[in-house]
């Protein structure tokens, strides 16, 4: 069975809602993850958006969330859930607001791409301070058993 990663909130290419999204309240969506190999030590976490700022010219890949060291079994992140929310050892790294946390989708223009992409690593990582992506990246390069994408879109509502 492959490592999966799905959202109640929204299937794999759809719309994300906008509760989860800077028109909204900024919550995180619920997430949970199957298939997980044998062997996995630890789970990794990154969100991005590969559009920034502009899908017709992409410039860059906006980071909006990075977790590392999720415990392969808790299964699932709940709805908003914030750092006290987030399972036993879970650690935060810096999304590109320069923060932790999740940051939703706020794209200045277009129907953005978001990324959700789910690492399974055959180590538990050290403790990185708060890394930005790269950094993640680096430290798991090596160690990934399986890595998982849910892909959902996004774009303002509002002018």
């Amino acid at each position: 069975m492959p490592l999966t990663l799905t959202s109640t909130a929204f299937a794999h290419g759809g719309a994300i809602p906008a509760r989860h999204t800077c028109e909204g309240s900024d919550a995180s969506p619920p997430l949970a993850w199957s298939g997980v190999p044998a062997g996995t030590a630890s789970l990794a976490l990154i969100v991005d958006d590969p559009d920034a700022p502009d899908p017709a010219a992409p410039k860059m890949t906006w980071v909006h969330w990075v977790l590392y060291n999720l415990p392969p079994q808790a299964g699932a992140l709940a709805q908003a859930v914030g750092q006290a929310g987030l399972p036993a050892g879970t650690r935060e790294g810096l999304n590109d607001w320069h923060r932790t946390g999740y940051g939703g989708p706020c794209p200045p223009v277009g129907r953005h791409r978001y990324f959700l992409k789910l690492y399974a690593l055959d180590v538990v990582l050290p403790d990185l301070g708060m890394p930005d992506k790269a950094a993640l990246e680096r430290a798991m390069h090596g160690h990934v058993l399986a890595h998982a994408e849910l892909v959902g879109t996004y774009q303002k509502q509002h002018r």
